[in-house]
């Protein structure tokens, strides 16, 4: 079956070799950093704990650059953006000792979401076989309406069969009716293809986009928070996203506010350089208030004051006042998404992780406004990455060396003139071709 409709279909992650070594670059970029690393990717032994997980990532060369040109993930300024992620790009190059052609890119921006689509077919001759299943898929999104907007992700969750539930792999068996689960994200085709451009303009090729929310799970969650069901929230600098795992991706969502916005409230609020703000926020700052803030003071520098007024002296209390209503802002708006969610089952754990995630008392607040348990994400199962890419802020740069590990368990599609369409390249021919490329 093949759906009708106008539909772009984003650049996708090429499987790494079971059996062989492969180098493998990603660029995030993000409202407050752009960062690269050049990865040398090696056949590893399965792992218990982080299934999926078929390769080490032995990292070449590392580069990060202050973002420019990019507000809440969405590029404002093209020749600006661009020099930031030649400049990040080209340390790593220079670190790897090495050019690169193609990367792996991030998206944040554009109304990022992903939600979960069914759709039944009869099975002919009885046994399910590899067509069945692309045209299952394309039944579950016949209708859906993706037009502006670019496919990012079609991640199957789950196949029935006549009366049999939860089956996630289905070719080879006998049955009459076959259904599906099939989560489907996607962005905004405009925004996406804006950052996309300013990265062809470094002469490199996007060889595959993979969102935010995604990467930072297949970074943070181990195995049984990922089957069970999880939340993950990535707290970015102009952008959250957020990320249900429950057995694999089941809903995706996005909010245009992140820990920049915190920064520029502390800057209006002590009337101050947002430099100065950020340092503050960064040392000083907390979501909870405790009984020393006002006997804690800080020295600032506002802006505008004449030289012989001297610093400006406040309570810590000042700034904790300034930033927990803004904290209180993002929660309740990602309590509000949840809420909204259209998933039947979410698991109870948050796992919250990117750079904002290290304000001090964060996870506290969350865990009263969310009302579940909230934890810190840090990358897991990559080693080699330097020690200031080792906390939450890289997890989505660390997960994107993760998901072509896992793109198998994707679902293809591919544009012709008659629109979009699933199983191109998933035939028997051209699972053959596959195997022969990545043994021999």
């Amino acid at each position: 079956m093949t759906s009708h409709f106008p539909v772009h279909i984003a650049p996708r992650p090429k499987p790494l070799s079971v059996k062989k070594q492969g180098i493998l670059a990603v660029v995030d970029v993000g409202s407050h950093k752009i960062a690269c690393a050049i990865t040398r990717m090696k056949p590893a032994e399965a792992s218990i704990v982080l299934p999926g997980r078929t390769h080490i990532a032995e990292v070449l060369g590392f580069g990060h650059q202050r973002s420019e040109g990019i507000k809440s993930g969405a590029v404002i300024d093209a020749r600006a953006a661009e020099q930031a992620i030649r400049s990040a790009i080209d340390h790593a190059e220079r670190a790897a000792g090495m050019e690169i052609g193609s990367i792996l890119l991030n998206v944040s921006c554009g109304r990022l979401k992903g939600q979960l689509y069914g759709g039944a077919i009869n099975i002919r001759g009885g046994q399910i076989h590899g067509n069945d299943i692309q045209d299952v898929c394309g039944a579950a999104i016949a209708d859906a309406d993706f037009y502006g907007r670019t496919l990012l992700h079609c991640v199957p969750k789950s196949f029935s069969l006549d009366d049999t539930h939860d089956i996630h792999a289905p070719s080879g068996l006998l049955g009459q009716r076959l259904g599906v689960e099939l989560h489907v994200g996607s962005v905004d085709s405009a925004a996406l293809g804006n950052v996309m451009a300013c990265v062809e303009r470094c002469h490199l090729n996007v060889e595959g986009v993979i969102a935010t929310p995604y990467a930072s799970g297949l970074a943070v969650l181990a195995d049984d928070e990922a089957r069970l069901g999880a939340i993950v929230i990535d707290i970015g600098a102009g952008t959250t996203t957020i990320a249900v795992f429950s057995g694999g991706l089941v809903y995706m969502d996005s909010i245009a506010i992140g820990g920049q916005h915190i920064t520029n409230d502390i800057a209006r609020g002590l009337s101050t350089r947002v430099t100065i703000a950020e340092r503050l926020k960064t040392l000083h700052g907390s979501a909870i208030s405790t009984s020393l803030d006002e006997r804690e003071f800080l020295t600032i520098a506002p802006v505008g004051a004449p030289e012989h007024d001297g610093p400006h002296h406040i309570p810590r209390s000042k700034v904790v006042s300034i930033i927990r209503p803004r904290v209180d802002e993002i929660l309740e708006l990602i309590r509000d998404k949840l809420n909204a969610a259209p998933i039947s089952t979410i698991g109870r754990n948050v796992v919250i992780t990117g750079g904002t995630a290290q304000l001090a008392g964060l996870v506290d607040v969350a865990k009263i406004i969310l009302n579940r348990p909230v934890r810190i994400g840090r990358p897991l199962g990559v080693s080699g990455l330097p020690e200031a890419a080792k906390g939450p802020a890289f997890a989505t740069l660390t997960g994107m060396l993760i998901a072509p590990q896992l793109v198998r368990s994707e679902v293809s599609v591919e544009h012709d003139a008659h629109g979009a369409h699933f199983g191109a390249g998933n035939g028997y021919l051209g699972r053959m071709g596959q195997w022969l490329k990545e043994n021999f």
